[in-house]
């Protein structure tokens, strides 16, 4: 059977803290949010804005503590205030179903977790 792509981890409406149009692309994330979504700096990850309905792909870098930022031409798709999910992807073989587990952190206003929950894939 062929692979299959899942959510591997999902940061849920975070609160966007700023852009800058001037740097080189990408999404800022406080790295506590990283680390508990077990997202890595610069992997690839979709941007679903929950205010205006944009929704982009872009990679993750480390930002400071309660921070989504967004960068480059990324900033045109939210403003401050604004509540996003964060999303990455894994294409996973058949028999790597059973032990992955995706993650999805729930976040406060301030973008601080506040809830992690463990996902189960099962399959036909």
């Amino acid at each position: 059977m062929p692979s299959r792509c899942f959510l591997s981890a999902k940061i849920h409406g975070a609160v966007i803290t700023g852009g800058n149009v001037e740097y080189r692309g990408s999404l800022a994330v406080d790295p506590e949010l990283l680390r508990a979504a077990g997202i890595l700096p610069f992997e690839r990850i979709d941007v679903y804005n929950l205010d205006n309905g944009e929704r982009f792909t872009t990679y993750a870098i480390p930002g400071g503590p309660g921070e989504i930022c967004l960068n480059g031409a990324a900033a045109h798709k939210g403003r401050p205030g604004q509540r996003v999910i964060v999303a990455a992807y894994a294409w996973l073989a058949a028999e790597e179903w059973a032990a992955f587990r995706p993650r999805t952190v729930l976040v406060d206003r301030e973008n601080r977790a506040v809830e992690v929950l463990e996902g189960r894939i099962e399959g036909p």
